[in-house]
């Protein structure tokens, strides 16, 4: 008897390794959502999980075609097929429906889709571990498993509707924080993601996606993840004022660029190079205390001023030249 129970937990073992527990198909449970903004058409995925590297299994997204959750027991490659699938013409629905019908381990299995036109589809196997369950809305879905409490997708529900007239990331950023207040997964925190598409394709894959942050491993990948995406809005305005420079604009460049300052006081390369523009643009008298600042906190910048020149990225004279490596 003991050979045959044996043998038979072998079996159960080989079976559940070849339809759910593949090298290839990371564990990954967690609490996600996918979600449409019904103004721009930019479609989004943000997620947190107690497992390492997150935004490597779970977000998927095109430009113009849709975006893909795929968490629980992963099986990774529904995100490329989904998005392959609404590429051809097959609605969130669709795509899902000839997915899972394929699938062995759909059981196991949680995947949320929203194509370009807002269609949302959702699943959560019957074996996924408690609490799960997802909801959904107009343009958008959440879903969770192996969460500390049963409220966890409620919360993330109402935090969604309650920033409508925000940018896409940012709501999806209180979304996840809001699912965290709610206990969020069993095992705690480690890591996050969050991509964002825009609603048309632009045949440039290397220009995707408007938003793609990851946190791979910290203790407060929420925290870390909300940081890095204000770095980024920093680094948005910075570019915003770069072509406004180009356009001769410099009221609005300097709207610009104090908003990045504001946003990342700390960064000197941002203070850096608007003390550079408003050198370049005949304003030497505002950019002189903005060099001597950061020349006080990293004199390497000072020695970078001084390649500048003969490569043309500070227009300035010999002698105004002099006067800024002299602060």
């Amino acid at each position: 008897m003991r050979h045959l129970i044996t043998g038979i937990f072998l079996l159960c073992c080989t079976v559940c390794h070849t339809q759910v527990y593949k090298q290839y198909a990371p564990l990954v449970h967690t609490y996600s959502i996918v979600a449409r903004d019904s103004v721009t058409g930019e479609m989004a995925v943000g997620v947190q999980s107690h497992w390492f590297s997150v935004g490597t299994a779970v977000p998927w997204g095109e430009a113009g075609v849709g975006v893909v959750a795929t968490q629980s027991f992963v099986d990774k490659s529904y995100g490329p097929k989904a998005l392959a699938l609404m590429k051809k013409g097959r609605t969130a629905q669709e795509a899902l429906d000839e997915l899972s019908k394929k699938d062995s381990g759909i059981d196991v299995r949680q995947v949320a889709i929203i194509d370009a036109n807002g269609n949302v589809a959702t699943h959560t196997g019957k074996k996924c571990i408690q609490y799960a369950s997802h909801l959904k809305g107009a343009g958008f879905s959440v879903q969770s498993n192996m969460m500390l409490g049963s409220k966890v997708c409620e919360n993330m529900y109402a935090a969604f509707k309650a920033s409508a007239g925000r940018p896409l990331a940012e709501r999806v950023l209180l979304t996840l924080e809001a699912a965290q207040k709610a206990g969020g997964d069993i095992r705690g925190m480690q890591s996050a993601a969050i991509i964002v598409v825009p609603a048309k394709q632009n045949n440039q894959p290397w220009n995707d996606k408007t938003v793609d942050l990851r946190v791979d491993d910290n203790p407060q990948p929420l925290k870390e993840l909300r940081r890095l995406f204000t770095v980024q809005l920093a680094y948005q305005h910075m570019n915003n004022g770069d072509l406004a420079v180009e356009k001769n604009d410099m009221p609005a460049a300097m709207k610009e660029y104090n908003a990045a300052m504001k946003l990342f006081p700390s960064n000197l390369e941002m203070q850096y190079w608007t003390a550079v523009t408003l050198a370049n643009n005949k304003q030497l008298t505002k950019a002189l205390p903005m060099f001597k600042k950061i020349f006080l906190k990293d004199r390497n910048w000072k020695e970078l001023t001084k390649r500048l020149k003969p490569v043309g990225l500070i227009s300035v004279s010999e002698n105004e030249l002099a006067k800024i490596l002299a602060q």
